[in-house]
């Protein structure tokens, strides 16, 4: 049996009944490791060895009998996220060689819920970009098929889960980072409510977007990390102290009665007919479950574009001027006689990549002085409309349902000159990341070619529970046939 291929929930039911160990799960994952990494590319940096050595001891608690929610399951982490004393490097040149002195929240949460670290995932740089192009530490591929995309900015998380390379990873979604790859993988992405899950430790992009999820082989393993992820955390401003649910109750209760809003605005011009057609047939799977399909509007959602590439990169030009050469990873090489300024000018020009020096300059203007009113200020002001679009939707549905993205997987390369075109890939994910509220995306179908289309389900604020239900009332019931890459 490779026990790579498995789910969080089996290996613990394997643990338990001592049909297996922690040890022979990680060697089994490091084995896969070996055999496809290299074609993949899924991680930064790899912790194998100390994770075979934190398996030896689970193994010896689980012989005492203690056996946590995640013991001796090994967890991959997006490189985004502090670890103490494992470099983070954010896909960064100007990261390189950070090595944080403290675990973010999360990282803290999954090692006292037993899980083994055994690597940090490659990302597109400072989780700026759809397809994990623009990472340092060169590019992820698609493990459906080598010659695509993964999806981005997650893309090594995704990949990773994905390949079988890890049993589950943590992302961070600003703009549809986890749901986009998800989708492009075929595995379960979960972006929560802003504000669930502690951001402490999570290097940022755009603040008022950014949230960390996890990507998992099914939807119990998603509710299963939420349960050990999710609460207030009084390190982190943003946190909401609100009690958390049990996600595992909500796995396999049924959708009867249940109202899903289909957004008009959605179904456009230029989707792809595969990705429409599958998704038009997961609805038909919600009707036989009992839920009425109904259409539903978000009118503002033309504008979501635009607005999202005012207000992150805005946050973004903020948030990355600590980046100087003074305090964190790169110092660039000066002569002597040049000036402080000559320094942080070096430091930034060699550390930055094309794409994050974009976005600064974009947020920059976006935020000088004679532009904030007619940029930041107005994309803010119809950011406040798109929220009151789906509290309004909310009225009406449970939950709305869409597609993740309009087009499974492109090829490597084919949109790096077109930052639009790249941009729109993700269209259909961005609205949620404003409107703060939380997302999954669900494996629906294959294209004719064999690469995974996503299924995306929209809540309102806090209701992640209700997405876990009907996500697991879809997965148990759409008979999707259950495929694996062949790398």
């Amino acid at each position: 049996m490779e026990l790579n291929r498995l789910t969080i929930h089996e290996l613990q039911e394997m643990i338990k009944a001592g049909k297996t160990t922690s040890s022979a799960i990680v060697e089994s994952a490091c084995n896969r490791i070996d055999a496809v990494e290299d074609k993949v590319n899924s991680y930064i940096t790899l912790l194998s060895d100390s994770a075979l050595k934190e398996a030896e001891e689970a193994d010896e608690e689980i012989k005492k009998g203690n056996i946590k929610v995640l013991t001796g399951i090994p967890i991959a982490v997006k490189d985004i996220m502090c670890t103490k004393g494992v470099r983070t490097t954010c896909g960064s040149k100007i990261l390189h060689n950070y090595i944080p002195p403290y675990d973010s929240t999360v990282v803290k949460k999954l090692r006292e819920a037993g899980a083994i670290f055994i690597g940090k995932t490659n990302m597109d740089e400072f989780a700026m970009g759809s397809s994990t192009e623009t990472s340092y530490f060169g590019i992820t591929r698609n493990p459906w098929d080598l010659e695509r995309i993964p999806g981005g900015s997650s893309g090594g998380s995704a990949a990773a889960v994905a390949a079988d390379e890890c049993i589950a990873s943590l992302g961070s979604d600003t703009g549809g980072s986890i749901r986009q790859p998800a989708a492009m993988c075929g595995v379960v992405g979960f972006k929560p409510t802003y504000g669930r899950v502690s951001r402490f430790g999570l290097i940022a992009f755009a603040s008022s977007l950014d949230q960390i999820g996890p990507f998992t082989k099914d939807v119990e393993d998603c509710a299963i990390l939420m349960n050990v992820i999710a609460g207030y955390d009084p390190m982190d401003s943003t946190s909401v102290p609100m009690e958390v649910p049990d996600y595992r109750k909500y796995i396999a209760k049924g959708i009867d009665g249940w109202t899903i809003g289909i957004p008009k605005e959605y179904f456009i011009e230029g989707i792809d007919p595969e990705v429409s057609d599958a998704v038009k047939g997961a609805m038909g799977v919600m009707e036989k479950l009992g839920a009425q399909c109904i259409e539903v509007s978000l009118p503002h959602s033309e504008y979501c574009v635009a607005v999202y590439y005012v207000v992150a990169p805005a946050e973004a030009s903020s948030n990355l001027a600590r980046y100087d050469g003074v305090r964190y990873g790169l110092r660039s090489e000066f002569k002597e006689g040049d000036g402080l300024l000559e320094m942080y000018k070096k430091t930034r020009s060699e550390g930055f990549g094309a794409e994050v020096k974009r976005r600064i300059m974009i947020g920059t203007y976006a935020l000088s002085s004679g532009y904030y009113d007619a940029y930041y200020k107005k994309a803010s002001q119809v950011r406040t409309l798109i929220k009151r679009d789906f509290e309004e939707a909310f009225r009406k549905c449970d939950v709305v349902l869409t597609p993740t993205v309009p087009a499974p997987a492109f090829k490597i390369g084919e949109k790096t000159d077109d930052p639009l075109q790249m941009y729109l890939s993700d269209i259909f994910t961005l609205s949620a990341n404003l409107a703060g509220i939380p997302g999954i995306s669900v494996p629906c179908g294959y294209t004719k070619s064999g690469l995974p289309i996503g299924l995306q389900l929209l809540a309102g604020h806090f209701e992640e529970g209700k997405l876990i239900q009907a996500a697991s009332a879809y997965e148990k019931h759409s008979k999707i046939e259950i495929r694996r890459p062949e790398i």
